[in-house]
């Protein structure tokens, strides 16, 4: 009996090989068409141990099949699971966090993600509005509560009055006026305390209840800590422009460029990691649930051909990234209120080299700091700067569709991940477009604020494709173990 056991053991593994790995060239097409149907039938594994049952009396001990070529990935997913839980046992009893988070964190961070993105698109108003600087205190806490009463708004008023913004450009402002300016600048800060709060309490409580898994927490309070941070250089940010010893002489009052750059970076980051995290916990459970399709998903993305293209993806994330910072030192500068005409500026494609690189910027006598002064301080420099970078982005992008439809590359790449490409494209010419006439119309509010909001889906549609391309670890793993888990199920319910 114990003989026949070992033989029904041993061809039952080997004949389920195949049922995953690719067969060698010399089987014939009937039964590679055979082992596909296995591989994506609920049934096979019962066939497979029928199989199994019929080859009791043959000499198991002359006969070895020959081994497939094996895939880093097929030989993963092939690997025997321990009939015991006692390695999911040892884990629970380190830890009581669960193997996935739970889809209500993914909803949650996609929700955040959302709540980043309206900010964004506000923060940006607040600045076309010139509202930034009406509050001239950080209070977290007391700063939350609308003024109540007149003398509460005199007293408000009476703070913007000493401002260099008011003496030098807002001498004639009226209570009224001010009112409105002080909404706008209110209501930003009020939306980023109520992003802060329903991050961080919700944080703590999936941690406590153990509803995410230990990296995962680790995230959510990574990013906790990042909305603090994104708080206190908003503060920063405003301060520069209620010193006159922070801005350059003659200049009329405005925050600091680099400090803006600082705080459009620091909500990027933030959105992409929100935005990220909650993807991935959805595709977590999609590959759970539907195992076969992740790993026709999985095979496919480990294609040699598909190399380059994740590279060039996770690159153009890079460039774009960079454009970004560039447009937020062109409205820390105004520079889009200067040579508003597309391509042309002025009377060639480029500024003349004299005000490109003006030595007034330069604050060393030997002019070492000549150029990258003129490069982050020189308004005209940095326009063209941006629309290098803009056309950069634009061409890399047509560069990158035409190059996931090429031969080798269009036949493995998965739909999901195809969808996202094609979707840069259209996300990338409606930036341009926007860019262009932002630009030629001397940056209107409405279309200023729909190109900064283009700049974030723009981010966004590139963030989705690469985490398309990208192979999740522990995700694999995850599917391993499913795909093993329902072919031990297959095998106890087969015929005895």
């Amino acid at each position: 009996m114990a003989f026949f056991q070992l033989g029904l053991r041993r061809a039952a593994i080997q004949l389920s090989r195949p049922s995953v790995f690719c067969t060698r060239a010399t089987f014939n097409v009937s039964q590679q068409q055979n082992i596909t149907k296995l591989a994506t039938s609920a049934s096979s594994i019962l066939k497979l141990v029928s199989q199994a049952r019929q080859t009791q009396s043959r000499n198991y001990a002359t006969q070895k099949l020959e081994e497939s070529p094996l895939s880093k990935l097929a030989s993963d997913i092939a690997k025997p699971v321990p009939s015991s839980s006692s390695s999911s046992d040892k884990s629970e009893k380190k830890s009581s966090f669960p193997e996935t988070s739970s889809k209500s964190v993914a909803y949650w961070l996609l929700a955040s993600a959302a709540s980043v993105f309206g900010i964004v698109v506000f923060g940006g108003l607040t600045r076309l509005t010139e509202s930034g600087l009406s509050i001239t205190e950080w209070r977290p806490v007391t700063g939350s509560l609308w003024p109540g009463s007149q003398e509460e708004w005199e007293s408000e008023f009476e703070k913007y009055r000493a401002s260099p913004e008011f003496k030098m450009l807002n001498s004639s402002m009226t209570l009224p006026e001010f009112k409105q300016i002080y909404f706008m600048e209110w209501t930003h800060r009020l939306w980023g305390r109520f992003i802060g709060m329903s991050f961080v309490l919700p944080t703590i409580y999936f941690i406590a209840r153990r509803r995410v898994t230990p990296r995962m927490a680790c995230t959510l309070v990574g990013i906790s800590a990042l909305i603090g941070f994104q708080g206190f250089i908003g503060w920063w940010m405003v301060k520069s422009g209620l010193k006159d010893d922070l801005f350059a002489p003659g200049s009329h009052p405005r925050v600091s460029q680099y400090r803006l750059a600082a705080h459009l970076a620091t909500a990027f980051v933030c959105y992409s990691w929100m935005l990220l995290a909650g993807l991935s916990i959805l595709r977590t459970h999609k590959a759970i649930k539907f195992p076969e399709q992740a790993v026709k998903n999985f095979t496919a993305l480990q294609s040699p051909a598909l190399r380059v293209l994740r590279g060039s993806v996770a690159a153009l994330t890079v460039l774009i990234f960079t454009t970004v910072l560039s447009g937020a030192l062109v409205a820390g500068l105004d520079a889009g209120l200067i040579y508003n005409e597309f391509p042309m500026m002025g009377n060639g494609l480029a500024p003349p080299k004299s005000e490109l690189l003006d030595k007034f910027y330069s604050r060393h006598e030997d002019g070492s700091d000549l150029v990258w002064r003129n490069m982050l301080e020189n308004p005209s420099l940095v326009q063209l700067d941006h629309r290098i970078l803009a056309i950069s982005t634009f061409t890399a992008v047509c560069a990158l569709v035409a190059y996931s439809r090429s031969g080798k590359v269009k036949a493995v790449l998965p739909p999901a991940a195809k969808k996202g490409i094609t979707g840069l494209l259209h996300l990338v010419s409606l930036q341009v477009a926007l860019g262009i006439s932002t630009l030629i119309y001397m940056v209107p509010i409405p279309l200023a604020a729909a190109h900064q909001a283009g700049a974030l889906a723009l981010l966004t549609g590139v963030l989705v494709a690469g985490q398309r391309l990208r192979i999740p670890k522990a995700t694999l793993a995850m599917v391993q173990r499913r795909l093993a888990q329902l072919a031990q199920q297959a095998k106890t319910q087969g015929p005895k």
